[in-house]
């Protein structure tokens, strides 16, 4: 069965683009990006901008954006079982000419795991407008590092939020 991503939540503010591979299945059915309980994408943002997490996902959304950051995934559509990158076959890339050509101020690019960018890479290429950052990923299935360890690494994010 074919899997479809969310389209971008973006606006003409954002300036930053964190983007993941192709949403999990939980994600799909609870139609909430990074929707797994396990996952946690959600609670690293929060630590890092020093706000309560909070239940409600519009709220999560609205961090982002008051921070001018936005968010897709570097996929549009794949198959595969399961909700792991290394699952993914018959991928098709979201358009992101179309996108960079709508939301052209978004300068900094970070990857949620090496495969987002290895997808991106390939599909979507690297060019010298923009600044390409792969953070370790929030997901459960990176075990090999604790949440304090990706939070380090995520800091980058915070810093490129207050710089841009």
């Amino acid at each position: 069965m074919r899997k479809i991503a969310f389209g971008p939540i973006a606006n003409n503010k954002s300036r930053i683009l964190i983007l993941g591979t192709m949403p999990s299945e939980e994600s799909l059915r609870k139609q909430e990006r990074y929707g797994h309980k396990s996952n946690q994408f959600w609670k690293i943002v929060f630590i890092l901008f020093d706000k309560p997490l909070p239940d409600n996902y519009d709220e999560k959304i609205k961090l982002l954006t008051d921070n001018d950051i936005a968010i897709w995934d570097v996929l549009h559509s794949c198959e595969g079982s399961g909700s792991l990158d290394s699952n993914i076959k018959n991928e098709k890339p979201n358009d992101f000419k179309k996108f960079f050509k709508q939301y052209p101020q978004i300068k900094h690019i970070f990857f949620t795991s090496k495969k987002a960018e290895e997808f991106y890479k390939k599909y979507v290429g690297f060019d010298k407008e923009r600044i390409y950052t792969t953070l370790p990923s929030p997901s459960s299935a990176n075990a090999r590092m604790r949440l304090n360890e990706k939070i380090e690494k995520w800091k980058i994010l915070k810093e490129a939020s207050t710089q841009i």
